[in-house]
């Protein structure tokens, strides 16, 4: 009587070489090849220089520059390596916060977004994405509306106008993926490159 074990091992083998390491090759091949920027990050270079991806979001503080949507995303507190510190756009540690709705904290973050965003375009309601975290934490994109919002605060802060600050948004938006997937978009990244290379006045 042959050793059943035997063939179960060999299946086991064959199999764990086939799924674990033929077939992600064959992808990763296939994927560079078909789509090479796709496949090396969605990189976006400037001058020469790696100055971030199209897929993940990035900090912009600067007035003079267009900020996403709000991150959760942390990292280790380098005081006490038990404890983790707010770390925007950390995409080492991609999440959301997972405060829900009756969250204290969750609603005097908002409440305190909402307010600085009030004072920065007084009398515009202000867009839900403004306020909000995304489920990852590294959303690289905002609504139209999100950005538009901000207009007069950019071309104050670049001493641009309005309607040249405005058409560069809308020159970035994007519409829906085949017409009826997804929602119009602004890259932020993308934005601030194309205000930069505008310049100011």
């Amino acid at each position: 009587m042959s050793n059943p074990l035997r063939p179960a091992l060999v299946l086991l083998i064959a199999l764990a070489a086939l799924t674990g390491l033929a077939y992600p090759l064959a992808m990763t091949g296939i994927a560079g090849a078909v789509f090479p920027a796709q496949a090396a990050g969605s990189l976006i270079e400037r001058d020469g220089k790696v100055v971030g991806s199209s897929l993940i979001g990035q900090s912009f503080t600067r007035e003079r520059y267009f900020q996403g949507r709000p991150s959760a995303t942390s990292a280790v507190d380098p005081a006490d390596a038990t404890k983790t510190v707010p770390s925007p756009y950390n995409a080492a540690n991609s999440s959301g916060s997972n405060l829900g709705p009756t969250s204290a904290a969750l609603a005097e973050r908002v409440k305190a977004d909402l307010a600085s965003r009030r004072a920065e375009n007084p009398g515009e309601p202000v867009p839900v994405d403004l306020v909000t975290t995304s489920g990852s934490g590294l959303d690289p994109d905002v609504s139209p509306e999100a950005a538009l919002f901000q207009v007069p605060r950019v071309a104050k802060a670049r001493n641009l106008s309005e309607d040249r600050v405005r058409a560069l948004v809308e020159g970035q938006t994007r519409g829906r993926l085949l017409g009826i997937l997804g929602e119009p978009r602004v890259n932020v990244l993308a934005l601030n490159l194309a205000l930069d290379e505008a310049g100011s006045q």
